[in-house]
């Protein structure tokens, strides 16, 4: 039995680095942020991609794995893939004109917004090392900690996502 939940705290785990998973992440962030809620989005695995700095930041001390998957994977929430209907890039395109047609704010936008409200943005210390992504290629902000921190945060909440 839980010995206390806070029903204005939520935490989402952030797993998947589709661009669509990730945009509907930050809105429901964004959402409880402006309800007052205290919002902590743990990311972890390929949702860290949506944390990295879009341009290469030079570091030291990866393997040439660690280096491939750099390589490989997308830099930043402009570069995030679609989950359905890629369309060998042109769906984020599209989906991105479609937002904008709507006045809808962008995936950059809404993780701007996201941090002017406090929200906390955590990453996965044991994904990063997995990955080979190292602190200075994240976004400022970031705090890194293990899943135990993030399941502490998760235990006092009354919402927990995975996207």
């Amino acid at each position: 039995m839980l010995s206390h939940v806070d029903t204005s705290k939520k935490t989402l785990i952030v797993f998947s680095g589709d661009f669509d998973r990730v945009f509907a992440a930050f809105i429901i962030a964004n959402g409880a942020a402006a309800m007052g809620d205290d919002v902590t989005m743990f990311f972890t695995f390929w949702g860290l991609n949506a944390l990295r700095k879009p341009t290469k930041q030079k570091v030291s001390g990866k393997t040439g794995l660690q280096k491939m998957f750099a390589a490989m994977m997308p830099r930043g929430p402009g570069k995030l893939r679609l989950s359905h209907m890629n369309f060998a890039g042109a769906g984020p395109v599209m989906f991105k004109s479609a937002m904008k047609a709507q006045n809808v704010m962008s995936l950059e936008e809404l993780i701007e917004s996201a941090q002017e409200q406090g929200i906390k943005f955590v990453a996965c210390t044991m994904s990063m090392d997995v990955m080979g992504i190292k602190p200075e290629e994240l976004i400022d902000g970031v705090e890194y900690v293990g899943v135990a921190s993030y399941l502490g945060e998760a235990d006092e909440a009354n919402v927990n996502l995975f996207v």
